[in-house]
């Protein structure tokens, strides 16, 4: 069963078997972007709650301090305290308070659709990794088989050697190809760490940790690119794509902030309620009171066109966002498109017929049929084609997880 939450150096001693549809799953759960973008959207969350209160009413209360006839401090009484006490309410006019509602809601939405196109993002980033690292270890077992075949070789060789059957060279030839071959290995194997790395970072896993990738239903041949014309994709793609969705939620947001601003321009109205013991007239004076700025010079002019300005450059965003992904789409599937075509041309059965040949050249070489050099050029020949089929399988895989990126859809499943 697989542990979504993975505990540090739970991994250290055996490799964890990880699938892909596995990663997708811890990179949903624990991926450090994606909560950090989750807390982003509670705070905007509380936003709303904030937009949503009423201004609070304010009290205030003044006391005579000293009586300089009786001698005492802070006297309340009738006969000699004095005291003057008022409350005033805000009141937010042209609806005001509504559109700081709407702008807190427009900008909450705003943060839930930065999430989903993360996610889109760094799943791409997750599938396109694994590919790699999968095709990445395909590329490792072909060292190891290749670099058994050929210690054989080489110890069957020395065994020649000292027979008198072969001729120094030889051995030293083989030797030569067999260190350069292990020099290979390891570079491969420190280009596997790095994309393992990645894949650590991406789903949550610890430094430590082992992983083995596993290629449970990664089929290469199962999807046809070709069937699926540019329209379909770019009608998707406008419909799907949380930037460009984004975008236009931004000029919404930058509408709803010009109405914010424009009601700016309309005073608000305070009222208190004001009570007076000894210094006004009547004494115990009670009275109402109301507060309006006048707009005579600030009429938020500075802010309204900001707001306007605000507007024009969402919709430009807009078109600059489409014309984007457009382009963006078109190259994409023009690649995607060469790469299934070579892929498609690739003989089924040459991996198995390839192995099947060098077995065969192997045995050939063993019983001096062929030179050292024919079996070395075939040698060669083989890890060279084996690696471009690796190479290809992974870029195709690769190339579909980019058009399902770019149209922000699984239109390739």
């Amino acid at each position: 069963m697989l542990v979504l939450l993975p505990v540090s150096g739970a991994f250290s001693q055996h490799p964890q078997a990880l699938t892909l549809p596995q990663a997708e799953q811890l990179f949903l759960r624990n991926n450090a972007s994606l909560i950090a973008q989750r807390f982003q959207i509670e705070q905007s969350k509380a936003d709303i709650i904030t937009a949503r209160l009423f201004e609070n009413p304010e009290l205030s209360y003044e006391n005579l301090l000293y009586n300089h006839e009786t001698r005492k401090f802070l006297q309340t009484s009738q006969a000699s305290g004095q005291y003057t006490a008022s409350i005033t309410q805000l009141f937010k006019l042209a609806g005001k308070r509504n559109k700081d509602i709407r702008v807190a809601e427009t900008a909450s939405k705003m943060e839930a659709i930065v999430y989903e196109d993360l996610i889109r993002t760094l799943r791409f980033e997750l599938r396109s990794t694994f590919y790699q690292g999968y095709f990445a270890v395909r590329n490792l077992e072909l060292y190891e088989q290749l670099i058994s075949a050929l210690k054989q070789l080489l110890a069957a060789s020395e065994q020649q050697l000292k027979l008198g059957n072969i001729a120094g060279k030889d051995v030293i030839r083989i030797k030569s190809r067999l260190y350069s071959l292990q020099l290979e290995q390891v570079n491969s194997q420190n280009d596997l760490e790095i994309l393992e790395g990645r894949l650590k970072l991406l789903t949550g896993f610890q430094a430590d940790d082992q992983l083995r990738l596993d290629g449970q239903g990664i089929e290469t041949g199962r999807f046809s690119i070709q069937k699926v014309s540019f329209p379909v994709l770019l009608d998707s793609a406008k419909h799907n794509r949380k930037d460009l969705y984004l975008a236009k939620t931004g000029l919404n947001y930058a509408q709803q902030l010009l109405a914010v601003q424009k009601a700016k321009a309309v005073p608000d109205v305070a009222i208190s309620l004001n009570f007076d013991l000894k210094g006004n007239y009547p004494e115990n004076y009670t009275g109402i009171g109301i507060s309006v700025p006048l707009p005579l010079f600030n009429r938020n002019q500075g802010e309204i066109k900001k707001a306007r300005i605000s507007i024009d450059a969402a919709t430009a965003e807009i078109t600059k966002k489409e014309a984007e992904v457009a382009t963006e789409l078109f190259a994409s599937y023009q690649s995607a498109l060469k790469i299934e075509e070579l892929f498609r041309q690739i003989d089924p059965e040459f991996k198995g017929n390839f192995e099947l040949l060098m077995a065969g050249v192997i045995k050939n070489y063993k019983e001096r049929n062929i030179s050292l050099l024919e079996f070395l050029d075939f040698y060669d020949a083989y890890k060279d084609s084996t690696q471009q089929l690796n190479e290809l399988s992974a870029r195709l895989m690769t190339t579909i997880e980019d058009l399902n990126y770019q149209t922000g859809t699984n239109i390739f499943k």
